[in-house]
Formats: structure tokens, C-alpha cells, sequence
């Protein structure tokens, strides 16, 4: 018999010397990443937690937490088929809005059919088959590595301190620049697991996905439950809340009240500046304003005006063990910001601040990339002049801002992530398995 904590050193010993191995350092490659493995064994992606178990696992999660399994079952293309025994809500947060007729209450358009290939050409059908098991816990391994490497390098900026005292701004920069970096990278995994492995294969991980975005935020499921909305009530990127009300509204209104760009840029002059500032205090899917927004809208009163039912069995506790994991963390890094420097209790704001000062930029960048700049009309008439989406130089450009080719290809094709959130999930999700390139192809002739 094997102690606990030993199964917890082995399996941290085994995710990373999976991810360090060879053919893993290269994310964008010709050939799958993982390849199909044995079913009811333990491979080398999952050795404490076999494929068939995650599986089994998903689905009792998903019935748990059918809040999430209805509003996926509801969005264009088609449902989770892990979540395909879940009946549907009729909660106003958990289902469409449309007449009898099947049209927006809004547009009065009906709810799109996404144009699936059918039938479906050999070299498309990659992108239409659901990521396997091993594939899901590899990315919620990556995105377990990402916060160790957050805490490793919060340590190493509180020695280098230290270490350097009259090097502040050298130590600072070393540290931050690559500290937003990497928040964008977390919020681009986040993205991946959030439309493919939606729960974690531990617990535990789900405290890990954003922790240093904000100093409090949404927990998981909550974090899902209001991108999915977003799903469920923006088909067209052009059209926010046609079916529903989006969370997201108020960033599309300050980028497109107007009308056109072309012949109204001088409007959103006083408008689109606005637009970072609420990033960096907090009113994105990982921040603290967002929150609150979610908060009063979410879950549905109940009947006659009464509490809803799970209000104070689920969703609170949720709450409050999720943001008790953020608050103890950044109590954490104030102390760092102490005595290892030299500083009474009372200063450990100015490391925290700074911390936390280049983890919100990481953070808004991300987020401006994923929901501003893709629902953007500038962006949206830009693509539209070359549907192949062929402009070498700027793929290799925002490749080295956004971490690779198969993640700019989330930008150049979130048209296609809408029409098929469930069937093709992210395309940054399928560059990480079967490289950028054919992604790319196949996205462009879709």
C-alpha cells in the first residue's frame, strides 16, 4: 500500500516528466500529439486516473452540475455527448430565448443551423471528432504546470529581491514581463479545457485554472456556466444577445455602438480607450467586476420570487472555498513581500501590488484578444476581404504575442468556434494535437 501523500509526489513526478519528454516540447506538430490508446489501461497521460475512469467520471460530474450540461446541449452544431442524458432547464440564464417560431426575440432571425460538411470530406473529420480522454487530462496536466511555474516564479522575483535590493526595476522586469506572458497562455489553456475537458481529472485543479487574475473571481463551474451563456446567446459574432442576455454585452457596446467603424471611428474615440482600463480592474470572465455582474444574475430566483434552491447548498460554498483558496494565496505573496525583504507586515502591499500589477495585464491582453478583438468590427470586415485568411507575416507576428500559430488560429477563426462550440471546440485546443497548419486548412475550408 502506497501513503497518500506519496501518490501525490508520484503523480506530480509523472505529469511532469510526461510533459517534459520529447515529443511533447513542440506543440504544433504534423501528427496528432497523443495517439489512441488501449481502452481500460493506464497510459503514461493517466496513470492514476485511467481514460474509461475520467470518462465515467465526466458524465457523473455533468449530471452533478446539469446547469452546465443544459446550456451546452443548447448551443449550435451540436450538444456534449457526455452530457446528452441531462434534461433541458427552463431557467431564464439556462436556455435560449426565442419565440415559438424558433426566432430571436431581439432579430426576430431564427436560431442558426450550423453548416456541417455532410457528408463529411476525409480531410475535415479530424476536426469534428471529439479530443479523446488521454487529450483532456494532458491539458488539464498543462494547465496544472502553468500555476506551478506562477508560484515558481513568484518565489524566484521574492529571492532576486533579496538577493538584488538596488536592482528593483532589472529583478521587476525579469519577472513580469514573462509572469503576463504566461497569464495569456493560462487563459488560452483555460479556454481549451473549458470546451473539451470541462471538469478537471482532481478537484483540486479547478482552484488552479485563474487564481492570480483578480483577488477574488468566479470558481469554475461558474467560470464555464458564463462562458457557455455567452455561447448560448452570441451565434454571430456581430449580433451580441440575440438569444439571451451576454454576460460580455457591455465590452461589445463600447467597440460597437456606433455602427460601422469606417465612417464612425471618431466616435469610438471616446469610447474603445475604455476598454483595457475595465480589463486591468477586473471586468472580464476572470475578474472581480465580472463577478459581481455574474453574481446578480446568476441562478434564477426561485418560485415566486423565493431563494433558489441551490443558492446556499451549492453555489455559495462553491464561492467562498474558491475565492478562500484566491484570498490565502495573495496573503501568501504579502508575506513574501515582508520579512524575506527586509519589510514590516504593513508593506507587504507594494510586492503583492506588483504581482498582481502584471498579472492583469497578462490577463486583459488575453481577454481583449478572445473577446474584444474577435467580435470586433474593424476585424470581422478585415477577414472578410480574404476568406483564406493567408497573411504569413502576421501570423508570424501575433504567433510571438499570443505563444503560437495554433492559437492566432483562434483569432482568425472564431467565426467557425461559434457555429461548432461542442463539435470543434476551440481551434487553438486541435492545433495542440494535430498542429497549426492543418488546423488552419481545414478551419478555412469550413
Amino acid at each position: 500500500k502506497v501513503a497518500q501523500g506519496d501518490w501525490l509526489r508520484l503523480h506530480v513526478a509523472v505529469t511532469f516528466s510526461h510533459l517534459l519528454r520529447p515529443s511533447f516540447r513542440f506543440m504544433a506538430t504534423s501528427a496528432p500529439l497523443l495517439g489512441d490508446k488501449k481502452k481500460g489501461g493506464h497510459s503514461k497521460a493517466s496513470i492514476f486516473y485511467g481514460a474509461d475512469e475520467y470518462l465515467q467520471e465526466l458524465k457523473k460530474k455533468y449530471e452533478h452540475d446539469h446547469e452546465i450540461a443544459a446550456l451546452k446541449n443548447l448551443l449550435p452544431g451540436e450538444g456534449d455527448p457526455n452530457a446528452a442524458g441531462v434534461a433541458a432547464s427552463q431557467d431564464k440564464m439556462l436556455k435560449v430565448e426565442k419565440n415559438n417560431e424558433n426566432r430571436s426575440l431581439k432579430t426576430n432571425r431564427l436560431f442558426p443551423t450550423a453548416n456541417k460538411p455532410d457528408p463529411m470530406p476525409q480531410n475535415l473529420a479530424f476536426l469534428f471528432t471529439k479530443i479523446t480522454p488521454e487529450q483532456m487530462i494532458y491539458m488539464w496536466n498543462v494547465l496544472t504546470a502553468i500555476f506551478v511555474t506562477q508560484v515558481l516564479m513568484i518565489l524566484g522575483y521574492c529571492a532576486a529581491l533579496a538577493t538584488f535590493p538596488e536592482h528593483w526595476w532589472t529583478c521587476t522586469l525579469c519577472f513580469g514581463i514573462p509572469f503576463s506572458y504566461i497569464a495569456i497562455q493560462q487563459i488560452y489553456i483555460d479556454h481549451d479545457v473549458m470546451h473539451g475537458a470541462t471538469f478537471p481529472v482532481y478537484d483540486f485543479q479547478k482552484f488552479l485554472t485563474h487564481p492570480f487574475a483578480d483577488f477574488f473571481s468566479l470558481p469554475w463551474e461558474e467560470f464555464v456556466l458564463e462562458h457557455n451563456r455567452h455561447h448560448a446567446s452570441t451565434v454571430d459574432l456581430l449580433i451580441q444577445g440575440e438569444f439571451g442576455w451576454d454576460p460580455e454585452e457591455f465590452h461589445y457596446a463600447l467597440q460597437q455602438w456606433a455602427g460601422p467603424f469606417s465612417t464612425n471611428w471618431y466616435k469610438y474615440i471616446l469610447t474603445v480607450p475604455w476598454i483595457p482600463v475595465i480589463h486591468f480592474f477586473g471586468l472580464n470572465d476572470t475578474g472581480s467586476l465580472f463577478a459581481l455582474e455574474w453574481w446578480m444574475h446568476f441562478p434564477d430566483e426561485g418560485a415566486g420570487g423565493k431563494c433558489n434552491k441551490d443558492f446556499w447548498s451549492k453555489w455559495v460554498p462553491r464561492r467562498m472555498k474558491h475565492n478562500g483558496f484566491v484570498l490565502s494565496l495573495w496573503a501568501c505573496v504579502w508575506l513574501l513581500g515582508t520579512y524575506p525583504l527586509g519589510r514590516p507586515l504593513s508593506e507587504g502591499w507594494r510586492f503583492m501590488f506588483t504581482v498582481s500589477f502584471f498579472a492583469r495585464v497578462g490577463f486583459s491582453l488575453a481577454w481583449m484578444f478572445i473577446t474584444n478583438f474577435t467580435h470586433s468590427l474593424p476585424w470581422n470586415e478585415f477577414l472578410a476581404q480574404d476568406p483564406g485568411r493567408t497573411w504569413p507575416i502576421l501570423h508570424n507576428v501575433m504567433a510571438l504575442v499570443l505563444g503560437g500559430k495554433h492559437r492566432w488560429n483562434e483569432m482568425l477563426f472564431h467565426d467557425v468556434h461559434h457555429a461548432f462550440p461542442n463539435a470543434v471546440g476551440t481551434l487553438s485546443q486541435r492545433g495542440r494535437f494535430h498542429g497549426w497548419e492543418k488546423v488552419h486548412d481545414a478551419a478555412a475550408e469550413v
